[in-house]
């Protein structure tokens, strides 16, 4: 990949003070510059790959919320079962506390 230059303006006191920190990381302002860019593009990247995931799994929901081929529980089934699983949890750390 070929270097190129990237020319921007800058006030001169956030210049300095990003030199500043940037020899406290033994770095040169240009290089971390550089990092902080690869880190932006990054987050970016991952945060785009993320949406496209995460609209995929909704996607796929809405599709088998919509099809009435999908088995459903009754709510009163899930229901009874998680206060089962609930009463068994209570009942196992009331065992622990006593």
């Amino acid at each position: 990949m070929a270097d190129s230059t990237f020319t921007f303006r800058v006030d001169e006191e956030l210049k300095a003070a990003f030199a500043e920190i940037a020899a406290a990381q033994e770095h040169t302002a240009a290089q971390l510059l550089r990092v902080l860019m690869r880190d932006a593009v990054q987050g970016w990247r991952e945060s785009q790959e993320h949406d496209t995931w995460f609209r995929n799994e909704v996607e796929q929901g809405v599709g088998e919320a919509d099809d009435p081929a999908i088995d459903r529980l009754p709510h009163d089934r899930v229901l009874s079962s998680w206060r089962q699983q609930r009463a068994e949890l209570e009942r196992r750390a009331a065992g622990r506390t006593a």
